[in-house]
Formats: C-alpha cells, structure tokens, sequence
C-alpha cells in the first residue's frame, strides 16, 4: 500500500525534478502534480514528462493532495504557505526539502490551517547544478533524509512521510529542528559560506590575473569552485533563515583559523600536524560509512592521452557530486 496517493511538488529545480522522477519510478502508480513559479520551467517539465499534471499555481497544485512537498528556496515559504493554505486537504502532510528546518516552523506553522500535518524534512543530497533538467530518479538513493517533527506531531503522519522517503532509497532520521540547523551549519553551511569567500578572494587578489587562477587552479580550488556554484537564490535564503546557526558555527571557524594563523607564524609544526591528522581521521570516516568514495581525485575518471576529451559520463560523475 502506498503511503501517498497524491504526491505535489512545488518547485521544478534540481531537488523537485528529482523527487518527481523518483516518485515515477519507485511509486508508479501515485498520482503526482507539480508546478513551479516559473512558466518557462512549467513548460520544460510539460516536455520532458516528469508528472500527470503541471499546474500554473501552487493553490491548485495542492488540490486533494494528501502530500504536499515545498521544493522552493526558504524565501518563498511564506508567500506559497499562504497561497496553499486555502486549498489544503483536511488530513494532509505538509513538508519541505529546505536545509533549515526552525524557519519553515517559524513560517508556515501561522499560516497552515488546523489538521494539516505539518513535518518538514530535509534530503541531504544534491549537486551544483540546477532546474528541471538537472534532476534524476537516484539522487535520494543511500542519502540520509532528515525529518523534524514536533515532539506532539501526528505519529501516523511521520510514519507515512518516513515510509515514503524510504521508498525513494533513503536512510531516514528524525531530529529536534534546532538541533538539525546547528550540525547543517556545520557539515554543509559553512562550507558553503567559506567556498564562496576563497573564490571571491581569488577574484579579488592583486598581483593574479583571473586567466592565473583558471590556468594553474589545483584540485582543492577547483572543488571549491564546484561547491560555489550552487543556486545563488537558495544559499542567500539558507544563510538568512539559518543565520544564528551559521553565526556560531563561524564563530568557532574563525577561532580556530585564528590559531593556525599563530601557529604558521611560530612554526608550531605539533600543532599543525595534530589537527591535520584530525581532519584526516574525519576524511577516513566518511569514506568508511559510505558518504564519499577513497577512488583518487574523488572518483573522477580521465583520459591519460587526452586529458581534455573525457567522456560525457565522465564529465556527468564528476559534476555530479553533491553536498
């Protein structure tokens, strides 16, 4: 039995075209609608077949839909809770795909009417790329999906919500908001916030030409580059809304840069050694529970003959490595 029979999905970008064609493909015979702000993206996913329906608004997206999944950028929360409310089904689970979780509390709990299951969610997986093109069935596959429900929440609820997530081949985990916020700011935030900052700064830094920085960029500045190139639109929105998270963490960052700055400057070669071997124990961990690959250069496949002929599959993998 299927734990929906009426999936809608509001927002076309990478993470709603993917659950569309992940739902299509693990739960065929679920009716799906969609819709999405942007009409050109509307008329894409028209094309390339991704749901029974595409609607022109969110408010008759949601109609008799018994999931409702918001996969817009955080800013826009509160504009479609508004717009859905009106239409929601009595019963319905009301979630989101959003990297922070207390804002969507904060935002859509006002707005929803009584008897709507609000749960939200969040799939850690994804590349840089973006738009409906971007999505595929097996993005969810073996990723860790967080649900946040209150502590009073309807139990039914989170059961189907976890039933489908794991349909849909992820690992689900429940955890309190706040909680979810600060490790989010720690292990994808942050990281995103200090990607940004070193290639701007190469941008920015007198003496080295921009065509420098392309010509002679190293692994490590290039996946900085990788991570730099998400959705501008939702890392704005994901640093505000999760802002006293980011805040903390930062300013633990920042500390802690502070102390290798000192510890450059003295030659306090221990030290540095110690907290290299740290981080490189950290490495090991992920590769061991199965988050990332020990393949060298991060599984990227090259041509030994012809380095700048690789495959379109090669290309594919590489790029497609999320955060």
């Amino acid at each position: 039995m299927l734990p929906f029979r009426h999936v809608a999905i509001i927002g076309m970008g990478l993470i709603g075209s993917s659950l569309a064609r992940a739902v299509r493909a693990r739960m065929p015979s679920a009716r799906l609608t969609v819709t999405d702000a942007d009409a050109d993206v509307r008329a894409r996913v028209i094309e390339l077949g991704l749901a029974d329906d595409v609607a022109d608004n969110a408010g008759a997206a949601v109609t008799d839909a018994d999931l409702v999944i918001i996969a817009a950028p955080l800013g826009a929360f509160a504009g479609i809770g508004a717009e859905i409310a009106p239409e929601l089904a009595h019963g319905a689970v009301v979630s989101d795909v959003g990297s922070a979780k207390q804002c969507v509390f904060n935002t859509l709990s006002p707005l929803l009417p009584s008897g709507v299951h609000l749960i939200p969610a969040h799939p850690v997986a994804g590349t840089e790329r973006s738009g409906p093109d971007a999505g595929f069935a097996t993005l969810f596959v073996d990723r860790w999906c967080i649900l946040t429900p209150l502590p009073d929440a309807d139990e039914t609820a989170v059961a189907q919500l976890t039933d489908f997530w794991a349909r849909l081949g992820s690992r689900v985990e429940t955890m309190d908001a706040h909680h979810h916020d600060l490790v989010l700011a720690v292990t994808s935030h942050i990281p995103h916030l200090i990607a940004y900052s070193i290639v701007g700064t190469a941008a920015d830094l007198e003496g080295v030409t921009q065509s420098e920085v392309i010509k002679y960029s190293a692994g490590g500045f290039r996946d900085f580059t990788r991570i730099a190139a998400s959705d501008p639109t939702m890392w704005r929105d994901i640093f505000l809304t999760n802002r006293e998270a980011v805040l903390e963490v930062l300013g633990r960052v920042t500390e802690d840069l502070v102390a290798l700055q000192r510890a450059i400057r003295w030659e306090e070669g221990d030290l540095l050694f110690q907290r290299f071997s740290q981080s490189r124990a950290i490495r090991r961990a992920i590769i061991e529970a199965g988050q990332d690959t020990a393949e060298p250069d991060f599984g990227r496949h090259h041509s030994d003959d012809q380095p700048s002929s690789a495959s379109p599959s090669s290309a594919s993998a590489s790029a497609s490595s999320g955060d």
